[in-house]
């Protein structure tokens, strides 16, 4: 059931609630008592979706901290997806004792991992070159990329607000890019590569969906981290190699942290959540997490953001509230 017509459905079971007089029946008290206890239960799961935002936000201030603080870049994403992999293949080998995933699954698996395997390129070179806060904001466009890859391989039909609600966020990717410091000229790899980084999840997400519906998202986890580890660990060698494992206890727990927290436990959360009140409220309110990303790092890295950092971050969320008024119509694949 879709959204809408769950909701439809909800209205049109209030409205029976109503006698042809206009006034309640009865056992509107009871009624009203179990609505009241619905909505109590929703409170654990926005605590659950506000956890993960927060830890998905603190990972970029943590990160830009750690690669500061003596840890290279490839070095870092080498350590850190090895361990969280290796952590997902215990959890999945412990309760569902199979990696198995169908012959006809693994083309999307293996464009999944690809992706991320670009993702976590992108995203670690991002934070090296660039303060935290920028990339936070820039991030705030991955529901534009998102849409435009729903749109390219023809899961998603685009009205004229969601091309003007683009132009919007992509205007204020530009504001914030211009308002970074040292302007464009200096900031403009990591710019790149912020962009790059919100493109390659928002095309993980998209290729992972239909995985999503037939593997539980530890499996998934387990197999595509670790085949997105080997080229990591691959192209990262130089940099591990040399690593040197002398950064001080506080960076070595950090990089735990931003393994178990933001990358494992958030897994777990965010498919939860979706599982109990559906991916459009729980994007919706995840929305929030360039924002709240940008602050960390204002806070705990005393970085500073402009004027116009803030006016491109305001856009970004603009053009994705604008494109949200009126959801796109699916295209309805061909069955299989």
């Amino acid at each position: 059931m879709t959204a809408a017509a769950a909701s439809a459905s909800q209205t049109a079971a209030a409205s029976s609630e109503y006698t042809d007089s206009g006034k309640p029946p009865e056992r509107s008290s009871a009624a009203a008592t179990a609505t009241a206890s619905r909505v109590a239960a929703v409170r654990p799961v926005h605590l659950t979706l506000l956890a993960t935002i927060v830890l998905w936000a603190l990972n970029l201030t943590v990160t830009r901290y750690i690669l500061t603080h003596g840890f290279q870049p490839l070095a870092y994403a080498t350590i850190r997806y090895g361990l969280a992999a290796a952590i997902f293949l215990a959890i999945v080998l412990v309760a569902e004792r199979t990696l198995r995933i169908a012959r006809r699954d693994l083309p999307l698996a293996g464009l999944a991992a690809a992706l991320i395997f670009l993702n976590q390129l992108a995203f670690v070179h991002a934070l090296e070159a660039t303060e935290a806060s920028t990339i936070a904001l820039v991030l705030g466009a991955t529901p534009a990329f998102a849409a435009l890859i729903g749109l390219v391989f023809g899961l998603e039909r685009m009205s004229r607000r969601f091309w003007g609600a683009s132009v919007v966020s992509f205007a204020g990717v530009a504001l914030v890019a211009a308002g970074s410091s040292g302007g464009v000229t200096v900031g403009w790899a990591g710019i790149v590569l912020g962009v790059a980084t919100a493109a390659t999840w928002a095309g993980y997400s998209v290729a992972v969906a239909p995985l999503m519906q037939r593997y539980s998202a530890s499996r998934i986890s387990a197999v595509i981290f670790t085949a997105a580890w080997v080229g990591i660990a691959a192209v990262g060698a130089p940099q591990t190699v040399g690593q040197d494992l002398g950064v001080g206890a506080t960076v070595w727990g950090l990089l735990v942290f931003a393994t178990l927290g933001p990358l494992v436990l958030t897994t777990v959360l965010w498919f939860r959540a979706l599982g109990q009140i559906g991916a459009s409220r729980a994007t919706l309110i995840a929305n929030l997490n360039p924002f709240v990303a940008a602050v960390f790092a204002v806070i705990l890295l005393a970085e500073r953001m402009t004027l116009l950092q803030v006016a491109g971050g305001a856009l970004i969320a603009g053009g994705i509230l604008l494109a949200r008024r009126r959801q796109p119509r699916p295209i309805v694949p061909g069955a299989e």
